[in-house]
């Protein structure tokens, strides 16, 4: 669909979580749209600074967006801002949940905080999370709609901080007018996910991070791709391309106060998404089959896109198999930069010092 509503050409913007994997597309999407600058905000926690834009209207700032400094330092001019920043991960959340409350929750609350005080903010997108919202349920699975009512019981504290940022942003636009828009997302995947980015996390899934770029890795590799529940979990995938897209989309057009959900509304299963990537990386291992994740209630789930197709005029537009695709090119080539992210935490993951050396031999 063709992008409708205001234009970023010539704006000042503002992305909080800007070299993370998501993040970072939307900046260099945003880049295309002609702004007058583009701030970056980022304390490389799970991100890796190559994926920061080289372009002479970016602004980088290292930091947390919980740091006063930077806060203070924001212009009051800014026109768009998109809140991206999180700790990384259910499994991550579950082993330290006040660093989870810390980079999810506090940041959200300063950084509402700060903006509050600006009255010319056009927009601001929040990066909801639709795992929070879905049923927990191994049955199948019905689309997940944004008014779907919401439990109180959660799996991890990363669902948790989730919701309370939906909260803060409910909030913070009833009180004081702020413009936010929630966008809820569902599996990303695509270029620019560095498994091992950022700095250790506490556990293994600081290297082992997302399904899909961990798939695509080991798939590379000749291995055996590990499926949970014996790969019939499903999830949402989306391209990290369309992901920006329905980032921009929520700002130029979404209403504030409202939610949209920005999914593909495909269910796609862990064994159909393993197949998919064993086929086009040509990996003839055999899968490995294990039990359901001890913590995870969440077994089948899929969005509902219908009112972001009517409200924004947007739909994902890549299909999984040339997602996919895309997202094995990049690894292929960017498999250097992987595995030395990687390899930082071998002293934790002593199994990743077994890759050095081998991107140089995967065809």
């Amino acid at each position: 669909m063709t992008p409708s509503g205001p234009s970023f050409r010539n704006a000042n913007l503002l992305v909080v979580g800007g070299a993370g994997f998501v993040g970072s597309n939307l900046a260099h999407a945003l880049l295309a749209e002609a702004p007058r600058n583009l701030i970056i905000v980022d304390n490389l926690l799970s991100a890796h600074a190559s994926n920061v834009p080289r372009d002479p209207r970016v602004d980088f700032r290292f930091g947390s967006i919980t740091d006063d400094r930077i806060l203070r330092s924001l212009p009051n001019d800014l026109d768009y801002v998109w809140h991206l920043a999180c700790y990384h991960g259910n499994q991550s959340s579950i082993a330290d949940p006040i660093a989870d409350h810390d980079n999810n929750t506090l940041t959200t609350l300063k950084l509402l905080e700060r903006l509050k005080e600006m009255r010319g903010l056009k927009k601001i997108v929040y990066a909801a999370a639709g795992c929070a919202v879905a049923a927990k349920t191994y049955g199948e699975a019905v689309a997940t709609k944004e008014d779907a009512p919401v439990s109180l019981y959660h799996d991890s504290p990363y669902s948790i901080s989730k919701l309370i940022g939906e909260l803060y942003g409910n909030y913070y636009w009833r009180r004081y007018g702020l413009p936010i828009v929630k966008a809820r997302f569902q599996n990303v995947y695509g270029p620019r996910e560095i498994l091992g980015a950022g700095r250790w996390r506490g556990t293994e899934h600081t290297v082992w991070r997302n399904v899909t770029p961990v798939f695509v890795f080991r798939s590379l590799m000749g291995e055996a791709l590990p499926l949970d529940n014996a790969g019939e979990t499903s999830r949402d995938f989306i391209f990290v391309e369309d992901m920006a897209r329905g980032l921009m989309a929520c700002a130029r057009s979404g209403e504030a106060g409202e939610v949209y959900n920005l999914a593909s509304g495909r269910e796609t299963t862990i064994r159909g998404l393993a197949e998919t990537i064993n086929r086009i990386t040509g990996n003839n291992a055999p899968v490995e089959l294990r039990p359901a994740r001890d913590w995870d209630a969440s077994g089948r789930r899929f969005g509902d896109p219908e009112k972001a197709r009517s409200k924004l005029g947007f739909e994902a537009q890549v299909s999984i198999a040339d997602g996919i695709a895309r997202t094995v090119e990049w690894t292929r080539a960017n498999l250097e930069l992987i595995i030395g992210c990687m390899s930082q935490h071998a002293a934790f993951v002593p199994e990743v010092s077994r890759y050095l050396g081998r991107a140089a031999y995967v065809g």
